[in-house]
């Protein structure tokens, strides 16, 4: 065997042998599904997180309709009954940091007659294509009458990759919803 053909197997067998670096060719191969996997789960908690938070909001807003404060302007810049612009803006007097609110927030409240709430339509407004249908109503209704309000955020998602899209509106969005519903108090 000649010596440059020996010095090669040699260097090979010291290659074969020698196992510093394996550690971070092994990371190296698994770093993108380690880092995928840990950024969609931040991302489905983040959410569950805004959802709840939205949730929380719709609640506590929708409790002055149903006491009737919206309705006799007992609450903070609002006339007697809350106008829409003014409803809106103390839904986002709620909502701390988390949401743009004002170009962000969708408010839809509806009026319906007492006792059926089998006529109540909570169906998301979303389009066959995936596209929202910003098609909101504001009617806080009488006393006695059931109301529905929902809120409504397009929450932006950025890990689409790995088979993980929880998107279910175009342009990677996610509808956000918040519904409360209940019959107006007597006032």
């Amino acid at each position: 065997m000649s010596l440059p053909a020996r010095f090669s197997l040699k260097l090979l067998h010291r290659f074969r042998r020698n196992r510093r670096g394996s550690a971070a060719v092994e990371f190296a191969l698994i770093a993108p599904l380690f880092f995928g996997l840990l950024f969609a789960i931040i991302e489905t908690a983040m959410i569950f997180f805004a959802g709840q938070v939205l949730e929380t909001v719709a609640q506590d807003s929708a409790r002055v309709i149903m006491t009737g404060q919206a309705q006799n302007g007992q609450v903070t810049g609002c006339s007697a009954p809350c106008t829409q612009a003014q409803f809106k803006s103390y839904v986002c007097s709620q909502i701390n940091a988390l949401f743009d609110c004002v170009n962000g927030i969708y408010v839809d409240v509806r009026s319906y007659p007492a006792n059926q709430f089998g006529s109540v339509n909570i169906t998301p407004p979303i389009d066959s294509s995936g596209n929202f249908l910003p098609t909101m109503q504001y009617n806080i209704g009488a006393s006695g009458s059931i109301v529905v309000v929902r809120l409504f955020y397009q929450w932006p998602l950025f890990v689409t990759a790995l088979g993980f899209n929880s998107a279910n509106l175009n342009n990677n969005k996610r509808l956000l919803t918040a519904t409360a519903a209940f019959k107006n108090e007597p006032f």
